[in-house]
């Protein structure tokens, strides 16, 4: 840090099992991608490179190398594995791995119909070679899960191989563990917490407003995904009660109680 300031919650280090920051690349430049890097590298643990966009990205061996030399591991999304899935390509999704050598890597069911039992088989498939994250929920609007099939979900993925399983919400922060209004679906994730270790899960927030609920809820160093490049710095100032939304959170009884 640049100066010393008293109740501060710690951070936990690279390489961090919890506290990480995954960050969503829809489609950086290698110049932006070094500049966030020279910004944020620092607290910045993955990138995934979103949806499909691996497939378009201009330089994608560069961008690659950027991150690979700043040590951050990046991933493409899960939707380019299951646009492989659906053209019966996985043993070609294995190859881009290799050809690109990537540490990590995502299963996703979101937008194809996947029998549960098979997404296992890819997933410990791939974890034989990588580091696999997973993601649990649906991408549309409507579609509800029982909390106790995310749980059963989510136990059985982490049985199989995967280090860490995505809650998700899509970019818009409107589905999976939010209402559609955008608010957390509090009884869905206090079911979940209280049977998954929240060690486990990636919870998506690319809203403040999810950020904000997930830190109060779990403090300074939980699992945090679908970041946008520009918002490291402000996600990692409220993890630490820097910014007005988290201000009290981690001060002692008596400064909030003159202060608040």
């Amino acid at each position: 840090m640049n100066f010393s300031l008293d109740n501060i919650p710690a951070r936990s280090a690279k390489p961090r099992q919890s506290g990480l920051t995954m960050v969503m690349d829809k489609g950086l430049s290698t110049r932006q991608a070094e500049d966030m890097i020279e910004v944020s590298g620092d607290y910045i643990d993955m990138v995934k490179l979103g949806f499909g966009s691996s497939y378009v990205t201009p330089n994608l061996d560069k961008k690659l190398a950027v991150y690979r030399s700043a040590k951050i591991p990046v991933y493409f999304g899960g939707t380019l594995l299951e646009a492989f899935i659906a053209r019966n390509k996985f043993d070609d999704y294995l190859k881009l791995i290799e050809k690109y050598k990537l540490t990590h890597a995502e299963v996703s069911d979101g937008s194809i119909s996947l029998d549960h039992n098979k997404k296992l088989e890819f997933i410990r498939k791939l974890s034989k070679y990588v580091t696999v994250i997973t993601e649990v929920g649906s991408k549309e609007e409507g579609i509800i899960i029982h909390p106790n099939k995310w749980i059963e979900l989510i136990e059985s993925e982490i049985q199989a191989g995967a280090w860490k399983v995505i809650a998700e919400a899509r970019e818009s922060g409107t589905v999976g563990i939010y209402r559609p209004n955008g608010k957390a679906h509090v009884v869905l994730i206090n079911k979940i917490i209280s049977k998954v270790s929240a060690e486990h899960i990636i919870w998506e927030t690319p809203n403040k407003s999810g950020q904000v609920y997930f830190i109060k809820l779990l403090g300074a160093n939980v699992n945090l995904g679908n970041i946008a490049p520009t918002e490291v710095i402000a996600l990692e100032s409220l993890r630490i009660g820097l910014r007005s939304d988290t201000f009290f959170q981690f001060l002692n009884k008596k400064q909030t109680e003159t202060y608040k």
